[in-house]
């Protein structure tokens, strides 16, 4: 047969080592650079042509394990059926742990020889033990409040009036304006579920280092203390309100 100016030799035969209706076929190169290579293709009953093993055990992977067929010879190789049982019986994982002769601590490897392992501790290790469990809050960022600044409230008919702090409650941080500090105090009333008490740290110690001894937890307010005549004084003036609108109530 001529092609290209290439003669080749075909030969076709049935092929044992694959399931009854399969043919291999030899191509024998007679000329040319490549005279004497021989090419190896498979058919399958249908006639499908298959040119490499990968595309056999594609086409036969699920009906057939051809991971021992020898393509070139169309024959099963005995050695790589000896090599693939004999590591199959070296490094069979699923008796690993059920194995008695491992005394723990033992070496979780693929080692073929099963040696025992001595550990040494240095220092008690806490990992464990110090673990929170359940829902852990959320780290809380230093002077969030300042993005908030040169922002009004407003309505309809404009701006509304400002808050004025009492003489009291000082602002404490780092460029930390009345508003901010307004800010900061209403949030931690309305958030946080623990005494307000202000900053600890003395205004020294936190505009120079902040982000060392400032508290989160706490509104950008130096540390106040609240005593019994204050107590007084808001009791006095919330009963003045209160008077103040049931007589509102009363004339309506």
């Amino acid at each position: 047969m001529q092609n290209m100016n290439i003669s080749i030799e075909r030969k076709r035969s049935d092929c044992s080592a694959l399931p009854k209706g399969w043919q291999r076929e030899e191509v024998m190169r007679k000329t040319g650079l490549s005279a004497g290579k021989v090419d190896v293709f498979y058919y399958s009953p249908t006639g499908k042509k298959f040119r490499s093993k990968p595309e056999l055990v594609r086409y036969l992977g699920d009906s057939m394990d051809l991971s021992c067929f020898d393509f070139q010879q169309g024959q099963i190789n005995t050695m790589l059926l000896c090599k693939t049982k004999k590591a199959r019986a070296q490094f069979d994982y699923r008796g690993v742990r059920s194995d008695s002769s491992l005394v723990p601590p033992i070496r979780q490897t693929a080692s073929i020889f099963k040696q025992p392992v001595t550990v040494y501790k240095t220092q008690e290790s806490k990992v464990k033990t110090d673990l929170k469990q359940g829902t852990q809050e959320k780290p809380k960022q230093l002077f969030w409040e300042k993005r908030l600044e040169n922002l009004t409230a407003c309505d309809a008919n404009g701006v509304i009036g400002t808050t004025t702090l009492p003489k009291y409650i000082k602002p404490l941080g780092p460029f930390t304006t009345d508003a901010t500090t307004i800010q900061s105090l209403a949030t931690a009333l309305h958030v946080s579920s623990q005494p307000i008490t202000g900053q600890t740290g003395s205004k020294q110690t936190i505009m120079e280092n902040p982000g060392v001894f400032l508290n989160p937890e706490q509104p950008l307010i130096a540390s106040v203390t609240i005593t019994k005549d204050d107590v007084r004084r808001q009791e006095e003036r919330v009963n003045r309100a209160r008077q103040r609108l049931r007589a509102a109530l009363v004339a309506a």
